[in-house]
């Protein structure tokens, strides 16, 4: 049967209409998908813009490190090229050098050189050290040598003549070989040393030093703030003998023994007995030795050898301190006992012009602390704090208080108030 012409054209408006709907969806998903592909295209253009800004970053970090790298071949080529220290550092107080080597003077001084050098380049080799530069040695001795020149020459070890050839010949040997004569002051050798120690070992080209510092245990603080530091890795100790200092052992630190090279025992100067002291118009109980007290009884006497002295003057034996000349005189005898020997330590050594030779009692040693404590620390007599405070043989406080005669005239010796304080 035909089909009509509207029934046709009503089915192919139905198709077309169909059509139509399939095309504007598929046209709404495709805006839809290009709409997605847009927001995913501007997402990889982001992450590939911080791609590239993160591999630029990297690029210039990468150079960076390439430049330090070639910055530490470059000091390391420098470092190589070079010598690396190998350091030793000896107290000469502490550490005297043999007589045998002493009483040859120049010659001496070269054989102690090239002993010490020998012992340090053998020390080395047994333990295998491995460096990339050059070993350059270098030896420090800090001494006093006015002092060590009298304690060698007491003990009739060497002549000062001899010292002086000795250190001459050590300090010849080798320009890298220095002998510092420190000076008189207390603490003044193990002050420097201390001062080395600290300095050196922290030097990135110090591979090695080794200390002298004597059998007693006098730089024991030292050892123990550079075992807190971290720095006691490169330190051996040099022994003068076989008997190490304890600090030596409790830190374990390597040890270096040269037999021949020092003396055993740590030398002090003799004592003897001299004649009587001359101090006849004081009181006839003097004990042996002649020192007066304070209170010796008034008198007057004579000796057929000996002069006057006034009974009302009371001594002050003295370093040529006198604290009020109406009152005290300076012993006359020569020479009289030095207080700072007998009371604290003398710094002058052989160049005191005060004895060092008295034997002193106990009463005697006392009555030498009271009258020296009548005499004005130099210290404080300049205006200064006295660094040994309360261990000061001196007079820190004016013995009359505030009643001296001085005072009044404000030209009392006691200075900073010490007049003023005493009630």
């Amino acid at each position: 049967m035909a089909t009509s012409p509207v029934a046709e054209v009503s089915c192919n408006l139905i198709l077309f209409a169909d059509l139509s709907s399939a095309t504007i969806k598929r046209n709404a998903d495709l805006e839809n998908r290009l709409a997605e592909l847009e927001v995913e295209l501007v997402v990889w253009k982001q992450a590939h813009a911080t791609a590239i800004e993160g591999a630029d970053r990297e690029a210039k970090a990468l150079k960076g490190r390439l430049a330090s790298l070639n910055n530490q071949v470059a000091s390391m080529e420098t470092f190589m090229s070079q010598s690396l220290l190998v350091l030793c550092v000896i107290d000469g107080d502490a550490c005297i050098f043999n007589d045998l080597l002493l009483r040859q003077g120049h010659e001496g001084g070269r054989q102690a050189a090239q002993q010490l050098t020998r012992a340090v380049a053998d020390y080395l080799t047994n333990e295998d050290v491995h460096v990339l530069g050059r070993l350059s040695f270098w030896v420090t001795i800090y001494f006093n040598k006015a002092i060590l020149a009298s304690v060698l020459e007491r003990h009739k070890l060497c002549s000062p003549e001899q010292l002086d050839a000795f250190i001459m010949g050590f300090s010849q040997s080798s320009p890298r070989f220095v002998l510092v004569d420190v000076g008189y002051g207390k603490d003044a050798t193990f002050t420097k040393i201390t001062e080395y120690l600290q300095t050196y070992l922290r030097f990135p080209q110090t591979q090695r030093i080794f200390f002298a510092g004597g059998q007693e245990n006098t730089y024991a603080s030292t050892i123990a703030a550079l075992q807190n530091d971290g720095l006691l890795g490169k330190v051996a100790f040099l022994e003068a003998c076989r008997a190490s200092p304890n600090y030596a052992q409790k830190h374990r630190l390597p040890i270096l023994t040269v037999d021949t090279l020092f003396i055993n025992q740590r030398l002090s100067p003799p004592l003897r007995t001299p004649p009587p002291l001359n101090m006849n118009g004081l009181s006839p109980t003097l004990t042996s030795g002649g020192l007066p007290t304070p209170h010796s009884p008034p008198s007057m006497s004579a000796s057929a050898t000996g002069r006057l002295v006034d009974p009302t003057l009371i001594v002050l034996i003295s370093c040529g301190q006198c604290l009020d000349t109406r009152h005290f005189t300076a012993y006359t005898d020569s020479p009289p006992p030095c207080n700072e020997f007998y009371l604290m330590s003398c710094t002058k050594g052989g160049a005191c012009k005060y004895s060092h030779d008295y034997i002193l009692t106990p009463d005697q040693l006392a009555t030498l602390a009271a009258n020296a404590k009548k005499a004005p620390c130099n210290f404080l007599k300049n205006g200064l704090q006295c660094p040994y405070g309360e261990r000061c043989c001196w007079g820190h406080v004016c013995p009359n208080g505030p009643k001296c005669f001085h005072l009044s005239k404000g030209k009392c010796w006691f200075k900073g108030g010490s007049c003023q304080n005493v009630r």
